[in-house]
């Protein structure tokens, strides 16, 4: 048995896993829903949320495991949490790090393994997510994609305690004595990423923000002249209601719940609401601060979900505590700013805590270009502690050098104009972490005049996920699910370029176009799923015979073609490529206990230097060429001819 060594920075990690007090505590539901589902979606009859402490493991949810730890030296999970990609072990009993491992030789008798790591804020490692059997296992990508977003779902529950607690230490240590203007105080309240309001005991508004204004369509003005009870969705309206009346007695200080409110238009719009209650120093009941959310996006995402997997959408629901959690933490950060109202020091004090701990990364700037503050997920995202960062140039901290240039020409014409191009807009642009990366951000800047200077105060919030997601959402529809060739409208993109090049390089380039001979019989007697496999296959003997420098596609059903590019002797060398395919498609395919012969029909064309023909053209030719090769009998190629 391989015992795994320690991570580094070993005893940050346990004093980081310490500070959470997760070990040691009570099941919470928010863990073992995800550890249920983990068993179900996987099929298999362990399921673990394991923190490894400094001498063993600790279970904070388990199923199907009756122990609640284990020694460290022993644990699956201290190999688990050395590696950022998930650690899959499919039969211990060939793995010599864990074969002879007690845990494998005697109860519970593992034979499958696959753990992912979950991470604290700065990325240290504090246990793993795992899947156990007992008997050997091979997980789907499909399967492997649910674990590591399950993890995700644990990772962000844990890092959400985990600000909490330094969003708590925050808020104790800020310095009361920050002098900020109300300006600033009141730029940040309009453009927080909720809804945030201050409601009077009678229900009526004393203040909101233009986010709630959006999320419900009035304006200010309009909000301003009716109660919460007004927006409310008359079916949640008693709920809310009843809630608010045990907070006024003093049976509850604060209350959380999902409702509706009716949007401006008679639609109506999901939120997640948070309201603490607000009194003075003698007790006096001053009025509450809601916090809005609005997920209505999420409300409609979990009903599609609903239609695709019924029994998945009661667990996925309850993942939400993200979002409650991170509410609960503004209420209390505007609570405190609405206990000191009245007081400026106290006011700002707020301000700090909502920045802070804000989604988007702040960053704010004098007229010199000069940073006078930063945020903690501007420290997050750009790699630069706010010490590093205040008072220095945010062209050297953030601007990509290639737009260094723009910014200061931007920066003097609105100094001297009072006019500028970005201000008060969502722009997406590219921004520079400390190693030099960049990364792509939505960014909104407001400008604003404090003691007489002008300050720019500006989110940045991290687009990369939603880049890649757009990214792979076009690459997937320009290839073909089953063979991973560019599918139809992949090809009819490449063919074009493939001609420009053949045009400024001066060769002949060909255009093969490939039917299966005999393909609709393995369908017929077989079934789909073995009419797929020969299709595959079909195409791993394409790939092979052709170069790197050519291009395969797959129309359809089972059509291919293949563009030959940088041919000197064009017909010969067509000919030749298309004979090699002919030979390899003949090849018969072994699918399980059946032995399939396919042949092919193969239709070229060539278009020489200086042609016209278009590749629409190219194509109605290569098809009418394959025509011809089956009707003289199948099994050969067939190069067009003018005269056909």
């Amino acid at each position: 048995m391989r015992e795994a060594p320690l991570p580094n920075n070993e005893s940050t990690r346990v004093s980081i896993l310490h500070s959470l007090h997760l070990l040691d505590t009570s099941e919470e539901e928010v863990f073992d829903r995800i550890t249920r589902l983990a068993a179900s979606v996987l099929n298999v009859p362990i399921a673990l949320v394991s923190l490894v402490d400094k001498d063993r493991q600790w279970f904070k949810s388990r199923v199907g495991l009756a122990a609640s730890e284990t020694p460290r030296s022993i644990a699956f999970c201290s190999h688990a949490i050395l590696q950022d990609q998930p650690l899959v072990v499919e039969d211990t009993l060939e793995d010599e790090r864990f074969h002879d491992n007690p845990l494998v030789t005697s109860a519970p008798n593992i034979r499958f393994y696959a753990g992912v790591s979950l991470r604290s804020l700065n990325g240290l490692p504090l246990g793993t997510l795992c899947a156990i059997d007992s008997k050997p296992k091979t997980l789907t990508q499909r399967e492997l994609a649910i674990l590591l977003d399950l993890a995700g779902l644990v990772t962000r529950e844990i890092r959400l305690r985990e600000t909490a607690l330094l969003a708590k230490a925050h808020v104790e240590q800020a310095d009361l004595d920050i002098a900020q203007s109300e300006a600033l105080f009141q730029t940040v309240f309009e453009r927080a990423g909720v809804g945030i309001a201050m409601v009077a005991p009678d229900g009526s508004w004393m203040r909101v923000n233009l986010a709630l204004c959006e999320i419900i369509g009035f304006s200010q003005e309009e909000l301003m002249a009716v109660t919460f009870r007004d927006i409310t969705f008359p079916e949640d309206l008693d709920k809310d209601l009843n809630l608010l009346e045990q907070m006024v007695a003093g049976t509850i200080d604060r209350y959380q719940l999902e409702k509706r409110y009716v949007h401006k238009n008679g639609s109506t719009v999901w939120i997640q609401l948070v309201v603490t209650k607000h009194i003075d120093p003698t007790g006096q009941l001053i009025g509450f601060v809601s916090v809005v959310k609005d997920i209505q996006a999420r409300k409609e995402t979990e009903e599609a979900l609903a239609r695709l997997r019924q029994n998945l959408e009661k667990e996925v629901k309850e993942q939400t505590r993200e979002l409650r959690e991170s509410n609960a933490l503004l209420a209390r950060t505007m609570a405190l700013q609405v206990q000191a109202q009245q007081d400026l020091n106290k006011q700002q004090a707020e301000l700090r805590a909502v920045i802070d701990n804000a989604y988007d990364a702040y960053v704010c700037i004098d007229e010199d270009g000069l940073i006078i503050d930063w945020n903690l997920q501007a420290e997050s995202t750009f790699g630069w502690s706010a010490e590093e960062a205040i008072g220095q140039s945010l062209d050297d901290m953030i601007i990509p050098e290639i737009h260094r240039k723009a910014h200061r020409a931007g920066m003097k014409h609105y100094l001297a104009t009072g006019k500028s191009s970005i201000l008060n807009k969502r722009l997406e642009l590219m921004a520079m972490r400390r190693d030099g990366t960049t990364l792509p951000v939505e960014l909104r800047v407001k400008s604003l005049i404090s003691d007489g200077h002008i300050r720019f105060s500006a989110f940045l919030h991290d687009i990369s996920e939603r880049k890649h997601n757009e990214a792979l959402r076009e690459q997937e529809a320009r290839h073909d699910a089953l063979t991973c060739l560019l599918n139809r409208r992949g090809f009819f993109e490449a063919l074009p370029a493939a001609i420009a090049r053949a045009d400024r390089t001066d060769k002949d380039i060909a255009l093969l176009y490939i039917d299966l001979d005999g393909f609709k019989p393995v369908n017929d007697t077989l079934g789909h799923e073995a009419g797929d496999r020969v299709l595959q296959e079909v195409t791993l003997k394409l790939l092979k015979v052709v170069r790197n420098t050519d291009t395969v596609a797959r129309l359809g059903g089972d059509e291919f073609v293949v563009i030959l590019e940088g041919l000197t002797h064009g017909a010969d060398h067509a000919m030749a490529c298309a004979n090699k395919i002919l030979a390899a498609i003949r090849q018969p395919i072994q699918i399980e206990q059946h032995q399939i012969a396919v042949s092919a029909s193969i239709g070229i064309t060539l278009r020489r230097l200086a042609s016209t023909t278009s590749p629409e053209a190219m194509v109605h030719e290569a098809d009418k060429a394959m025509y011809r090769a089956k009707q003289s009998g199948k099994n050969q190629a067939f190069l067009w001819k003018n005269d056909m």
